[in-house]
């Protein structure tokens, strides 16, 4: 884990490890396997990058964020709603925390954790995950981007009368914007899927899929 203490902020750290440490060996080595390689992919990259924005000649690679997630998680196959009730989903509100690196001026590395605050009924959320990021730069302010990753998601009971265990890792992906307040400070909307029919017990299923909108702000450094 000399990755995570070398690359990410100390305030990351502490929600990272304890994830990273429910992963079996081979979920670690993968894991693990996937951040060496992109990592390593950003120090020999450097030579080459050229940040348009970045002022006084100094590139901003490193960013990092806070942000708000409305969070589906549901029986696999159900329907998904963010701002509806439906059969064999809860609805979640969860706070996620992202650090990134852009090793190319529309290339970034970005990981995430996310954990439950608020629950609509069942079940709490919890999940890491590590993205390759492209990004497109729309206009100065304005860019699309995309999320290609690994990560792992777990789902717990929320409540004593909760039927609801999923502890799985998978691929991850997603898609989003961005909008340039500033220089430094960006806001940003995206959709992610988390997990698509992994395994385990969510209500009257045996596999479950997790989905989440989420707003938020970075800030690069």
């Amino acid at each position: 884990m000399g990755l995570f203490n070398k690359r990410l902020p100390s305030h990351y750290k502490d929600y990272i490890l304890k994830e990273y440490n429910m992963f079996t060996p081979m979920q670690k080595a993968i894991f693990s396997t996937l951040i060496f390689s992109t990592l390593t992919y950003a120090n020999t990259s450097d030579a080459g990058y050229i940040d348009h924005n970045a002022t006084n000649n100094q590139s901003s690679h490193f960013y990092a964020g806070l942000a708000l997630s409305a969070v589906s998680a549901r029986e696999s196959g159900a329907s998904q709603g963010f701002t509806s009730e439906n059969d064999g989903q809860d609805r979640l509100g969860n706070v996620t925390l992202l650090a990134g690196y852009n090793i190319h001026t529309n290339v970034a590395i970005e990981g995430r954790y996310s954990t439950t605050f608020t629950q609509e009924d069942v079940s709490e959320m919890s999940s890491l995950s590590i993205f390759l990021k492209p990004q497109y730069a729309l206009s100065e302010e304005l860019s699309v981007y995309g999320l290609l990753g690994f990560g792992k998601v777990s789902l717990d009971n929320a409540t004593a009368h909760s039927n609801v265990d999923v502890d799985e890792s998978g691929f991850q992906w997603g898609l989003g914007a961005s909008y340039a307040a500033t220089e430094e400070l960006s806001i940003f909307i995206d959709y992610t899927s988390l997990a698509n029919d992994v395994e385990g017990t969510y209500l009257n299923a045996n596999a479950a899929d997790v989905s989440a909108v989420t707003v938020g702000v970075s800030y690069k450094f």
